[in-house]
């Protein structure tokens, strides 16, 4: 891939120019608003000229309600040799062309399944997607130079290609970002009228919980308006599970002991079931879920302090799984969780003890 034209310079958009910048492809930037362009542009995203001729690869980077009628525009021009959208839903855009009756040998859906909760040009990095998984959707009709130059965009992006049918992939991203999204924000929404003596004892639990309740909503209206059917099926077992868990707490307040062994059986069941479904969760690099200790390290808010425990972790030979850091409500300090594999939280706790360090146990 020597050339290639990305339509739409937000988030995503922007994260694969500069990736493919920065590999040596030629990128042309082009969006509704021009001044996002330029943004994308000066950010070292590729150039916001048109390209004088035919491109090797077409990115479309737009919101999925637009995504169809980008296509037949940038196809009907013959703008490139391949084309590509990377919209989070891919069963209605490849629907919506059908209609249209375009040729779609020249054509793959794709879906980098990465982001972040902040969107537009300055959010976006060029290792974005590295080692993340990039879902390709072919059919019978996809030609296999433009699946092969969607196999090399993923390559160049350093992302894992996944390659699922296009209703599976809108089934499988219902279960494990739309809903889930639509579900912290109502958790989040919990939080609005709040008591501010309540919010104030916020935790990691609660942050874990509505981190991405912090994400555009204008994005996510246009991504759930493209596959409301599977988000409002699974929405529709997770109340059916909230009218259950309701019941099984009120029968917890009954004075009848039945009543209460019957209500805690019942909230057993949900955590067991959460216990279940939470093993299944992909680990590091999509491997099965390891077991870590954790290491917790109180430290000062201070610069330095987390490249100070690094260094002396790795003084010790002791490689850092994964690591959350817990803020103090009120103090300028915090509890560092070092995630280490079992084995070596001793080593590294007597190692962090002999330099200074207050373990928390």
């Amino acid at each position: 891939m020597r050339t290639a034209l990305v339509i739409g310079t937000g988030l995503i958009g922007t994260s694969a120019a500069l990736a493919l910048a920065s590999r040596g492809v030629t990128v042309h930037l082009d969006d509704h608003d021009p001044g996002q362009a330029r943004t994308a542009a000066a950010l070292g995203a590729g150039t916001d000229a048109p390209p004088e001729g035919t491109v090797d690869l077409c990115i479309v980077a737009v919101p999925p309600a637009h995504v169809a009628g980008t296509l037949a525009d940038v196809m009907g021009r013959g703008v490139a040799r391949a084309y590509i959208d990377v919209a989070s839903v891919k069963g209605g855009p490849r629907r919506e062309l059908e209609a249209l009756g375009l040729d779609l040998t020249p054509y793959i859906g794709t879906h980098p399944m990465s982001g972040r909760e902040r969107s537009g040009p300055l959010a976006a990095t060029a290792d974005l997607f590295e080692g993340r998984p990039w879902v390709l959707t072919p059919t019978r009709d996809t030609d296999t130079e433009v699946l092969n130059l969607a196999l090399e965009l993923v390559a160049l992006c350093r992302a894992v290609p996944v390659v699922m049918d296009a209703d599976a992939h809108d089934r499988a991203v219902a279960l494990v970002s739309h809903m889930p999204h639509l579900v912290s924000s109502m958790v989040a929404a919990r939080l609005e009228h709040a008591e501010e003596s309540a919010v104030r004892l916020c935790g990691q639990g609660i942050r874990d919980v509505t981190r991405i309740a912090a994400s555009d909503p204008r994005m996510w209206i246009d991504i759930l308006s493209a596959n409301p059917g599977p988000v409002a099926d699974l929405l529709a077992e997770v109340a059916s599970d909230l009218d259950e868990t309701v019941s099984a707490l009120r029968a917890l307040q009954s004075a009848d002991s039945a009543k209460r062994t019957e209500g805690a059986t019942g909230v057993e069941q949900v955590l067991r079931r959460g216990n279940a479904g939470q093993v299944r969760v992909p680990g590091k690099h999509g491997a099965a879920p390891a077991a870590y200790e954790v290491v917790a390290v109180l430290i000062n808010d201070q610069p330095g302090q987390l490249a100070r425990i690094f260094a002396d972790a790795d003084g010790a030979g002791v490689n850092i799984e994964d690591v959350r850091i817990e803020h103090a409500t009120g103090q300028q300090a915090g509890l560092v969780q070092l995630m280490v594999e079992p084995q070596s939280a001793p080593v590294l706790t007597v190692a962090l003890r002999e330099r200074g360090w207050s373990i928390r146990q």
